[in-house]
């Protein structure tokens, strides 16, 4: 047997002006894309794993991704998927790809369901097994083009592995039981906020996370996925999704309708009321008198990285600089100009800055100014550390060149390139321990929490103006499909 294997990875954040070019994915091509993506925590890792199990040639076109942004370019998109094009052409038994599903090109605005149709004009009968992110924004030509098409079912995103497994299992029932799943799909009209969408505390999302699973352990169900989607994309199916595959039309129907109700009641619950910056930084400053060892955790949502933010809007950190907080240690923040100039002064040096606020948002032709501090320089590192947490466990990270400024009462990582803070690496590899200081503010929604929540004393979300932000009236939606809770009041559906 012959299997095509391939990883194409981003989330596009349609309103993110953070360009997107082949070279954000710093792709792994032919023989150094298995390599890379043997053994590892995705769910390329997993099909390889299953290749190698059941002794299949694999062809491994690419292993790339990119962190969330911008509309990917198409001449990024047009390599990458003509690379996997080109290996389906010569000839396979089974296709599995690792995709997102919010892939936004210039030219598509559904770059994973435009890559499937293409498969399918080669050829129209070779299994193919998809997985995808949970927040996913599903399309018909995504479903219609796959015969396996699964999410994770974790959010921070832990079973990517495990989603890759279960394709992988599905494929290989078709290729050797010849079972024929039937799918069906539904699209709710409704975003769901994405800091809504953690499934490790109570809430609607776990709940709907745990009816699926429960699906699933029925006889005749291969898999049941709900997709959170991602909302910061204005395209025309934005928001949740189920999918279900089933031996029967008829019971995968009847998971669907059940499911759907319950998105539907439960809308509600799926939208994130945040609090004004003011407010979260006196709430943060109570949360330190409490009782308990660690920081204080900030989380800067409204310019997030993994979800397309500039990662260099000042306006949390100028706040509790402004309201008095101390002991801070706060970043990354991408500002390359800054580290430039720390580097040129040199490790000791003091120095007057303007910080972030670099990258215009929202269509401006200037950003704002910068946090203008004076302090000391206290490291310089080429920004490279091994992640040990539980995401992407064991893999080297960049941040670019990294710098550490000291003003006394914070302490600011900066750095050349915009980077989620998912590991306690990110701080340590440059000389800072967050787990002395009494705040810790980071650029950062869910991916942070499983390392940095069980060391911190409590947690405060606070909201900047950036592209991540959830407040949806920073957001003009062209494309999406309407109405559509909750930009849109008083309307019944299903």
């Amino acid at each position: 047997m012959r299997f095509v294997i391939a990883r194409m990875n981003h989330e596009t954040n349609t309103f993110s002006p953070v360009s997107t070019p082949l070279a954000a994915f710093e792709p792994a091509w032919g023989e150094d894309a298995e390599r890379v993506a043997q053994g590892s925590c995705t769910a390329m890792g997993a099909f390889l794993a299953y290749a190698s199990k059941v002794g299949a040639e694999v062809v491994t076109p690419v292993f790339a991704t990119a962190n969330p942004s911008g509309r990917v370019t198409d001449d990024a998109w047009k390599k990458m998927s003509d690379a996997i094009l080109s290996a389906v052409e010569r000839g396979c038994d089974a296709v599995l790809l690792d995709l997102h599903g919010a892939m936004v090109t210039e030219s598509y605005q559904d770059g994973e369901g435009e890559l499937l149709k293409r498969i399918r004009k080669i050829d129209k009968n070779v299994p193919v097994g998809v997985a995808l992110d949970l927040h996913a924004n599903i399309s018909d030509e995504m479903v219609n083009n796959s015969d396996v098409l699964i999410g994770f079912k974790t959010y921070p995103h832990v079973d990517m592995e495990e989603t890759g497994a279960h394709v992988a299992g599905i494929i290989d029932d078709i290729l050797r039981a010849n079972v024929k799943p039937e799918k069906t799909w539904v699209h709710p009209p409704q975003l769901a906020h994405t800091l809504m969408m953690n499934t490790n505390v109570p809430g609607a999302m776990q709940e709907i996370i745990d009816a699926a699973v429960a699906f699933e352990k029925q006889q005749g169900v291969y898999a049941v996925s709900v997709f959170g989607g991602f909302p910061l994309a204005d395209v025309e199916k934005a928001g949740m999704s189920v999918v279900v595959l089933a031996d029967s039309l008829e019971l995968a129907d009847s998971i669907k309708g059940k499911l759907k109700a319950q998105l539907w009641s439960e809308r509600e619950r799926f939208i994130y009321y945040e609090s004004p910056l003011v407010t979260s930084i006196s709430e943060a400053m109570l949360a330190k008198e409490k009782p308990g060892a660690g920081p204080v955790l900030l989380l800067d949502h409204g310019d997030n990285c993994m979800s397309g933010g500039t990662c260099d809007t000042m306006d949390v950190i100028a706040e509790a600089l402004r309201q008095g907080l101390s002991d801070i240690i706060a970043g990354p923040v991408c500002d390359p100009f800054t580290v430039e100039r720390m580097y040129q002064a040199g490790v000791g040096k003091e120095l007057t800055l303007s910080i972030g606020n670099v990258v215009p948002l929202f269509g401006n032709e200037k950003a704002g100014p910068g946090l203008k501090i004076t302090g000391k320089v206290m490291s310089l590192t080429d920004g490279k550390y091994t992640i040990t947490g539980p995401t992407y466990t064991g893999m080297v990270c960049s941040m670019g060149r990294a710098a550490v400024l000291d003003a006394g009462d914070i302490k600011i990582l900066i750095t050349e390139k915009s980077h989620e803070p998912w590991d306690i690496g990110v701080y340590q590899s440059v000389g800072l321990e967050p787990q002395s200081c009494d705040y810790l503010i980071m650029k950062s929604r869910m991916y942070c929490r499983p390392v940095f929540e069980p060391i911190a004393k409590a947690l405060v979300e606070c909201a900047s103006a950036g592209v991540t932000s959830s407040n949806y009236e920073l957001f003009k939606y062209i494309h999406l499909e309407r109405p559509v809770y909750p930009l849109d009041a008083g309307f019944s559906w299903g």
